[in-house]
């Protein structure tokens, strides 16, 4: 069955993230569920071992004597960032993921707000623990000595208590507060308890099937990351090898050989131009080109060989790949046809984090290129203040929203109205029930003569030239312009005498297929990369007139 609608896929319904861990430890209990290499040894956790080093962890470190404690965690990926989690979740206190690569005044102010009084940090940022320590009076622990803290606390663990549900939790119980990036430089906190996060992930599933094992290659601090890379693979039972360092990608993929992977449009992008760059080095570029176009012509005649035509590009990626789902930013349906030509199934999505995060996704057999899926069936989308084209703000609604901002009152009265949650972003939902996103409503431009512009729009136009490695398009003077970072190496690379009148050809052309109002004036040119959040969005903010 090929891009037809079809019944929802059967998946355990999960309401805390409690069950989650009683049935996985109870289904599949010698089943590997996370390994990692660390100083070139291979080390493995099974799903029982995961469940009672959680008892045995929030009994050491003391964290089951009370519940709602608000404890912060600090540290790069890794299994005892995971395990810090769930440790804190079970026993029914409230996880506070911190991103490590703010500045450190910013992590103290995070928090100081959140009201912590423990810090569970990896050693890698064990001066930045100091630092905060020396400004809150807070418990810190370092992940370095879990192992020992657990190996203790095995003496004095309950041994009677078979499930970690025992603990009071509930579906309402506050599971995590995880605070926005935000483009704009304000983070919030966003409350979500375990029926949040736990439906998302059981709707997720019903969506989209995955098969196999993956690299867990996305953040963890970011909802995303937790809820994709960990919790959806967890349902299955599939084993999650966890990258600790985006530097040992290609190692990482061969030895965890995925067939499944999560990511953002930023890796979707590098992963496939690195397809194109290793065949350049290698001298292949021609060969690979004929090597597609008769793949797409065998396809025509419904002959499939993308697998064992293109064996050389999916062992690169460990050798199984076969689908990847990417959300967290806008896509260019570039990437996802590219990688569908190479036998790679690239399903894109959408997700907010108020929504815990993800509200709708493509399905395996079920997708329109450009759009962002179905919407899940844990929650329902409408759309408001719609233009005469039918595109409006996206409103959600249902057990994926959020508890609110975190003492942040008028701030969550602001975007949650009778229980609508407004997310802010722009799109239509078509005839089919696909949903489409087109852009921020406040990155919107609005002309003189009333004509609203998504600029998110203007920018996709400019993302298949290898020119231009990042832009912006704004208004400034009641002008519409687009900013751009050249790719300065391609340019070298393809003898380009002059950027700007590479640029101002590749505006002309752009403009040809624009109407009159939509038209882009001019183009600036920047020798240096634009400023981002950790999450790798552009801060708008910071460009043209905003300053």
């Amino acid at each position: 069955m090929k891009n037809k609608n079809y019944p929802l896929y059967e998946v355990k319904r999960i309401t805390t993230l409690t069950e989650l861990v009683d049935y996985r430890a109870k289904e599949s209990p010698d089943k590997i569920a996370f390994a990692w290499s660390q100083s070139g040894e291979r080390y493995e956790r099974t799903y029982k071992e995961f469940k009672e080093e959680i008892n045995t962890l929030s009994t050491a470190i003391k964290i089951r004597d009370t519940t709602s404690k608000k404890i912060a965690i600090l540290g790069e990926n890794s299994y005892y960032w995971i395990l810090s989690f769930f440790s804190i979740v079970c026993s029914s206190n409230v996880a506070v993921p911190i991103d490590k690569e703010l500045p450190v005044e910013n992590i103290i102010l995070l928090i100081k707000n959140s009201g912590c009084s423990h810090l569970i940090f990896s050693d890698t940022y064990s001066d930045i623990a100091e630092t905060i320590c020396q400004s809150i009076e807070i418990c810190a622990i370092n992940m370095k000595d879990l192992p020992l803290i657990i190996s203790k606390g095995k003496d004095i663990t309950d041994n009677s208590i078979d499930d970690v549900s025992y603990i009071n939790v509930s579906c309402d119980t506050l599971a995590a507060i995880i605070y926005t990036s935000g483009t704009t430089g304000i983070s919030k906190g966003v409350m979500l308890s375990h029926g949040n996060l736990a439906l998302d992930t059981y709707s997720a599933c019903s969506n989209c099937k995955f098969f196999g094992d993956t690299l867990l290659l996305l953040p963890l601090h970011h909802s995303f990351g937790l809820v994709a890379g960990v919790f959806v693979t967890m349902i299955y039972g599939y084993t999650i090898y966890i990258n600790s360092s985006l530097k040992n990608i290609s190692k990482d993929l061969v030895l965890a050989k995925p067939q499944s992977l999560f990511l953002v449009p930023l890796f979707v992008e590098t992963l496939y131009k690195n397809i194109w760059t290793t065949a350049a080095k290698n001298g292949k570029s021609r060969l690979l080109k004929l090597l597609l176009k008769v793949s797409n012509f065998l396809l025509k005649c419904r002959i499939d060989l993308r697998r064992k035509i293109f064996k050389s590009v999916i062992n690169s990626f460990g050798g199984n790949l076969d689908t990847i789902i990417s959300g967290g930013a806008q896509l260019n349906e570039q990437y996802i046809k590219g990688f569908r030509e190479f036998g790679i199934n690239l399903l894109n999505g959408y997700g907010i984090t108020e929504c815990s995060p993800v509200v709708a996704v493509n399905r395996n057999n079920y997708y329109k290129d450009g759009s962002v899926g179905q919407v899940l069936n844990e929650c329902t989308v409408k759309i408001v203040s719609k233009d005469d084209n039918g595109i409006g703000e996206v409103c959600v609604k249902g057990s994926i929203v959020m508890q609110g901002y975190y003492n942040m009152k008028k701030a969550t009265e602001d975007v949650l109205v009778d229980n609508w949650f407004h997310t802010g972003d722009i799109g239509y939902i078509d005839n089919e029930g696909f949903l489409f996103i087109t852009g921020r409503k406040k990155n919107l431009i609005i002309l003189s003569n009333g004509e609203n512009v998504a600029p998110e729009e203007l920018e996709s136009l400019f993302d298949s030239a290898s020119l231009v490695k990042e832009v912006v398009v704004y208004e400034s003077n009641h002008k519409i312009i687009a900013e751009v970072y050249p790719d300065y190496q391609f340019a070298e690379n393809s003898k380009i005498v002059s950027i700007k009148d590479a640029l101002n050809n590749l505006l002309n052309d752009i403009n040809k297929k624009l109407p009159k109002f939509k038209q882009i004036s001019s183009v600036i040119i920047r020798d240096k990369e634009f400023e981002k959040t950790t999450t790798k969005k552009i801060k708008r903010n910071m460009i043209g007139g905003n300053k």
